[in-house]
C-alpha cells in the first residue's frame, strides 16, 4: 500500500517545519508527504517533502494534492498544525487493509487548539507524550465525517467516481471536509480509528478575518444541504448554534477569538440568505 501524506498551507512556515520534523518519528514511513502552498515565503526553511504550489485557498491545495498523488493508495491530509503519535501511519495502513469497505478513516484528536487558544509545537508533543493509548489500537468506529486537520481517502474511490473538495468553498474553506468525506461515503464507510491519535494544535495565524469566518459559518451550512452532501437537520441547527454562540460571547470574548466580527459575518450571511444572494464565494467581498 502506498500512502502518500498531503499538507495544505499558507503563511505558517515555522510551524510547518516543526511538523515536517516531527514526521519523522512515524514508524511507518509515509512513502511520499506532498505539501502545497502558494508562494515560496510558506515553505521557507522547510524540507522532509515535495513541494507543488496552487492559488490560495484550502480546497485547491488539497485538490492539487489529490492530483499530484495519482500513484498513491491512501491520501492523510493533514494540517499544517497537527501532529501525530509515531503509530498513527501503521495505524491507519492497517485498517484501510483490514476493511476494504472503507473509503474515509479520521483519527482520534486527543487535544485541539482550535477550541481554544492553541499549542504550540512543545506543548502538542508534550500532550502526544503523556497520552495512554487505548488497549486495542485497531478499534473502529462508524463516524459521520473526517476531521479535516485528520482525514485519509482511499485513492480507488476518489478516482472512480471523480470526487473533489468543492473549490466553491473558498479560502479556509469552512464545512469542507464534511462535503468531501460525506460524497466519498456513499460509496462505503467512515471510521473513526482509536490508535490513530494526534494533537491538532489550532494555531491562530494565517487565518482568514473573523467576519469572513462568522458569514460562512452560516452560509456553507446551508450551501451544503441544499447539495446533498450535509443533511437540514444538521445544517440549520450548525449556523444557529454559531450564530447564538458568537453573540453571548462577545459580551465577555476571548483573547483569541473575535467574536464580534464572527456574528457580523452570521448577520451578513443571514441577510443574505433572506434576499436570495447567499453564497460561499461572497466572503472573497467582506
Amino acid at each position: 500500500m502506498r500512502i502518500a501524506i498531503g499538507i495544505a498551507t499558507r503563511g505558517r512556515p515555522a510551524i510547518l517545519a516543526g511538523v515536517l520534523r516531527d514526521l519523522r518519528r512515524q514508524t511507518r514511513a509515509p512513502d511520499r508527504i506532498i505539501v502545497c502552498h502558494v508562494g515560496p515565503e510558506d515553505v521557507a526553511g522547510c524540507d522532509g517533502a515535495e513541494f507543488i504550489t496552487a492559488p490560495a485557498g484550502l480546497p485547491r491545495q488539497r485538490n492539487a494534492i489529490l492530483d499530484a498523488a495519482a500513484d498513491c493508495d491512501v491520501v492523510l491530509f493533514l494540517d499544517d498544525d497537527f501532529l501525530c503519535a509515531p503509530e498513527y501511519l501503521a495505524v491507519t495502513e492497517a485498517a484501510f487493509a483490514a476493511r476494504p469497505d472503507m473509503v474515509v478513516a479520521t483519527g482520534t484528536v486527543i487535544a485541539d487548539g482550535a477550541k481554544g487558544p492553541g499549542y504550540s509545537l512543545e506543548e502538542g508533543a508534550a500532550l502526544l507524550a503523556a497520552d495512554t493509548p487505548p488497549a486495542d489500537p485497531m478499534a473502529m468506529a462508524p463516524h459521520f465525517n473526517g476531521y479535516g486537520c485528520n482525514m485519509a481517502f482511499r485513492m480507488a474511490t476518489v478516482r472512480a467516481h471523480g470526487i473533489r473538495v468543492d473549490e466553491r468553498l473558498p479560502l479556509y474553506a469552512w464545512y469542507e471536509d464534511i462535503d468531501v468525506t460525506r460524497q466519498l461515503g456513499r460509496h462505503g464507510s467512515i471510521m473513526r480509528l482509536a490508535g490513530a491519535r494526534g494533537v491538532h494544535l489550532g494555531v491562530k495565524g494565517g487565518r482568514v478575518k473573523q467576519l469572513r469566518l462568522g458569514y460562512s459559518q452560516v452560509v456553507n451550512p446551508i450551501y451544503l444541504a441544499r447539495k446533498g452532501t450535509f443533511p437540514w437537520s444538521h445544517a440549520i441547527p450548525s449556523a444557529a448554534r454559531h450564530c447564538l454562540a458568537n453573540l453571548v460571547r462577545s459580551l465577555r470574548p476571548e483573547p483569541w477569538a473575535d467574536r464580534w466580527g464572527r456574528f457580523r459575518g452570521n448577520m451578513i450571511g443571514l441577510w443574505d440568505l433572506l434576499r436570495g444572494r447567499a453564497a460561499p464565494e461572497r466572503i472573497l467581498d467582506l
